[in-house]
């Protein structure tokens, strides 16, 4: 058994104030027995702008960020996917919005740049992440002690192709910051199609409640099992969802129901 934790956040506009959370939430969930932590998207800062994450934006290596995941993966031996985070893009403007992943040594050992960018408009609600994020090209995934992980961020959820494209994983894991709007519509059904198509573990980890730029985001961080069931979830509010991988039962789950080896396409 491997257990895994989400941290849900309701991050601010004040960086060091965001870093200080997460430290202390990692921190909690590795208590709690976890050797797999996930930050949620935007976890370093929910700007009062959509710009304001321009001028935090670090260089790949370096920069306050990019040291607390590196410290907290180090200091409590877990691999830690560090959410996203703001990196330097071809355009100046512009940051990558990017999840890293470091090993229990503190080392980075994969890099996801965000693929599919949101755009949603309902009313006086209207989201662009294309003004101020490039979008990335890449699938990503990495190899850990009890499997293959694929990487995702919020808005990819609606793309199961990409999830296709990640090979057989036993655990994928989604990074969020979804709006109450449309996580109230779609964000559990999404997730639990993700898990029951791919015939694995799925963790989300999410931001939370009512930020300090009037935006909301659903919550809801969770672990659902290969069946579709959800095993763990925080509705709103900032803490930790937490529980185990069983590699028995997904073996159990692709024997029984060998839906990856009936694929045509």
């Amino acid at each position: 058994m491997t257990t895994v934790a989400a941290v849900q956040m309701i991050s601010t506009p004040d960086v060091a104030e965001n870093i200080a959370s997460a430290t202390r939430l990692v921190g909690q969930a590795a208590a709690r027995g976890a050797t797999l932590v996930s930050l949620p998207e935007y976890w370093p800062i929910m700007g009062m702008s959509d710009s304001d994450k321009v001028a935090h934006a670090e260089a790949p290596g370096a920069g306050p960020i990019q040291a607390c995941m590196a410290a907290c993966a180090r200091e409590h031996g877990i691999w830690l996917i560090g959410g996203t985070l703001p990196l330097v893009s071809p355009d100046a403007g512009r940051v990558m919005n990017t999840t890293l992943v470091y090993d229990p040594q503190g080392r980075p050992v994969q890099r996801y740049d965000k693929i599919h960018l949101f755009g949603f408009t309902k009313g006086s609600e209207s989201y662009d992440e294309a003004r101020t994020i490039v979008p990335g090209e890449a699938v990503a995934a990495f190899e850990a002690p009890f499997g293959r992980v694929g990487l995702s961020v919020c808005y990819d959820l609606r793309f199961p192709e990409l999830y296709r494209a990640m090979g057989e994983c036993a655990l994928i894991v989604v990074t969020a910051a979804f709006t109450h709007t449309t996580g109230l519509a779609h964000w559990e059904v999404l997730l639990r199609a993700r898990a029951i198509e791919n015939q694995c573990y799925v963790l989300a980890s999410a931001q939370g409640g009512t930020h300090q730029n009037g935006r909301r985001t659903f919550g809801h961080s969770m672990l659902i099992d290969p069946w579709g069931e959800v095993k763990a979830v925080l509705d709103e509010g900032e803490g930790i969802v937490s529980g185990t991988l069983d590699a028995a039962f997904l073996a159990g789950v692709r024997e029984s129901l060998p839906a990856l080896k009936h694929r045509k396409l």
